[in-house]
């Protein structure tokens, strides 16, 4: 059985060197490089901890021989490293989340409910229609309880694959209706929880058209397994033409 105190090393040793998923967003460099970061220091921490112990066993000193400098300077480098990572970390999680998204950012609003994920585009008034909880009925054609009365909705387009425009910044507006969902992409980078109550911002740009896998991260559950979607990534002219073929559906 391989001892405890290895695990962490050899964790860090295989996902530094098997490589991560395929990048397809502007963003993906910053996080990847941040990550392999971190696991290489976690690398370099266990084989340090496993030298100081083997060289503990093979020199026996006296616990009276220690020296405060060896006690506490390793704790003083250890703190200022964790300090580095965490204001890196936190860098790179205020550009996506609390840095605004640029104005002319495609608005996309992704709803997660038990056990599928809904994405709503504003029609041709860029401005999404209200929505009530009482309203919501998604085998009545409204999951997400578009209030008909307001006529900035009536023309709002929902869908339930993400389909997005390559080389354009997106501001996904995300949200749950009924309990906590995990939205991820992992080729866009992406990981959020979709929180009742709450509507959180994350904007990000997609460069390599395909197909990816929306997962939900979150056990919401018995159902869990099969909430999954699709992201399409298209060229600008083919995204134009999807979504004039969904605003002229909507307006029949």
């Amino acid at each position: 059985m391989i001892p405890f105190s290895i695990q962490p090393g050899t964790f860090a040793l295989s996902l530094a060197t098997w490589g991560l998923p395929f990048d397809a967003s502007v963003h993906g460099p910053a996080v990847d490089r941040h990550l392999l970061l971190n696991l290489w220091i976690i690398l370099g921490l266990a084989a340090l901890a496993h030298l100081i112990l083997l060289v503990g066993l093979i020199a026996r000193r006296r616990a009276e021989a220690t020296s405060w400098r060896v006690e506490y300077l390793p704790l003083a480098a250890l703190a200022l490293l964790f300090a580095f990572l965490t204001v890196r970390a936190e860098r790179l999680w205020a550009a996506a989340r609390y840095t605004g998204a640029d104005p002319a950012a495609l608005q996309v609003q992704v709803v997660g409910e038990q056990f599928a994920w809904y994405f709503r585009y504003p029609g041709a008034d860029y401005t999404f229609g209200i929505t009530r909880p009482q309203l919501v009925d998604a085998g009545a054609g409204n999951p997400l309880g578009i209030d008909p009365a307001d006529g900035h909705g009536t023309d709002d387009i929902v869908t339930s694959e993400l389909v997005l425009p390559a080389d354009r910044q997106v501001d996904l507006r995300i949200n749950s209706l009924d309990v906590i969902h995990g939205f991820s992409v992992p080729e866009m980078r992406l990981k959020q929880n979709a929180v009742p109550g709450m509507t959180i911002h994350v904007h990000f740009t997609p460069k390599v058209p395909g197909t990816y896998a929306i997962l939900c991260t979150q056990v919401c559950g018995l159902g869990h397994y099969r909430m999954n979607a699709n992201l399409r990534v298209l060229p600008p002219n083919e995204f134009a033409a999807w979504l004039a073929a969904k605003q002229k559906a909507v307006q029949r």
